[in-house]
C-alpha cells in the first residue's frame, strides 16, 4: 500500500510526470526544480531556447523550446509529450503583466499581450492535452494565476482583468471535468519578487527595484513553486481547490507593510 493512502497529509509517492510552462525563469524554473528534485519526470517548457537548455542540464528535465500561445507550437510539444510517454500534470506558470497605465491611458497592445499569454496560452496547452489527462483518469491541471484575479487596484485594470479571466476559466475547468477525475488547482500568490516579472511589467530596473521597496520579504519563486509541487503531489483525492499565498507583511493587494 502506498503510505500516503493511510496519510493524506503526505505527499504521493507514486512516480509521477509534469509539464510545466514559463519554465526558463521565476516560478515557471522553481517549479521545475522542485518537481525534479522530488523525482518527477519535467518536460520544461519556455521560449528561450539557452535558458530551459541550462535547466535541462542542470535538472535532468527534458526542454520543449515554444511559444505556448502558437498553434503549431503547441502542437509539436504535445507530439515530444506523447512520444516520450505523456504527462500525468499540466502546471500552466507562463502569464506576466504589462504596464501600469490607468485605463484611460491603456494600450491596446499590453492588454492584448497579457491576455495572450496569460489566458490563451493556458487554454491552448489545456484543450490540447485534455485527451491525455482524461484518458488517465487521475490527471491534474494546476493554473498560477494572482490575487489580481481576486482584488482590483489602480494602474492594474489589464493584468485585473487578464487574471480574472483566467480565473473564471480554471473554475469552469472544474466543474467540465470532474466526471473525467479531472483535479484542477489554482494557485494566487500575492507579492512575489522575482528576476523578471516587475522589470517585464514597467520596463525600467529602478522602477521594477521600488515595487519591492522596504518589504522585508517578499515571496521568492522558490516560496510559490514549493506550494506548487506540495499541491500536486497529494494524493489524488485531495484536491486545493484555491490556494492564496502572500508574505505576512501584505495582509492584502492594497496592505503592505514597509520600512521606513
Amino acid at each position: 500500500m502506498n503510505p500516503s493512502q493511510t496519510n493524506p497529509s503526505r505527499p504521493d509517492q507514486t512516480p509521477r510526470t509534469a509539464l510545466v510552462t514559463g519554465a526558463s525563469t521565476g516560478i515557471g524554473e522553481a517549479t521545475v526544480r522542485a518537481l525534479a528534485g522530488q523525482g518527477w519526470q519535467v518536460f520544461a517548457v519556455a521560449r528561450r531556447e539557452d535558458r530551459l537548455a541550462a535547466l535541462a542540464a542542470q535538472t535532468g528535465a527534458v526542454a520543449l523550446a515554444g511559444d505556448v500561445t502558437d498553434d503549431a507550437a503547441v502542437a509539436r510539444i504535445l507530439d515530444a509529450v506523447s512520444s516520450a510517454g505523456g504527462v500525468d500534470t499540466l502546471i500552466n506558470v507562463a502569464g506576466g503583466a504589462r504596464g501600469a497605465d490607468q485605463l484611460g491611458q491603456a494600450k491596446t497592445e499590453d492588454w492584448e499581450w497579457m491576455f495572450q499569454a496569460n489566458v490563451i496560452g493556458s487554454m491552448k496547452l489545456i484543450r490540447a492535452f485534455l485527451p491525455m489527462l482524461r484518458a488517465g483518469r487521475r490527471g491534474t491541471v494546476l493554473n498560477l494565476t494572482s490575487t489580481a484575479a481576486l482584488v482590483a487596484y489602480e494602474g492594474g485594470a489589464g493584468y485585473n482583468a487578464a487574471k480574472a479571466a483566467q480565473r473564471a476559466m480554471t473554475q469552469a475547468l472544474r466543474l467540465e471535468e470532474v466526471g473525467n477525475n479531472l483535479r484542477v488547482i489554482e494557485v494566487l500568490p500575492g507579492m512575489v519578487q522575482t528576476e523578471e516579472f516587475a522589470l517585464n511589467r514597467l520596463g525600467d530596473r529602478e522602477r521594477a527595484a521600488q515595487v519591492y521597496r522596504g518589504v522585508a520579504e517578499p515571496l521568492t519563486a522558490e516560496d510559490v513553486a514549493d506550494v506548487v509541487r506540495y499541491a500536486v503531489s497529494l494524493p489524488h483525492h485531495v484536491n486545493l481547490d484555491e490556494i492564496v499565498l502572500r508574505p505576512v507583511a501584505q495582509a492584502a493587494a492594497h496592505k503592505v507593510v514597509r520600512d521606513s
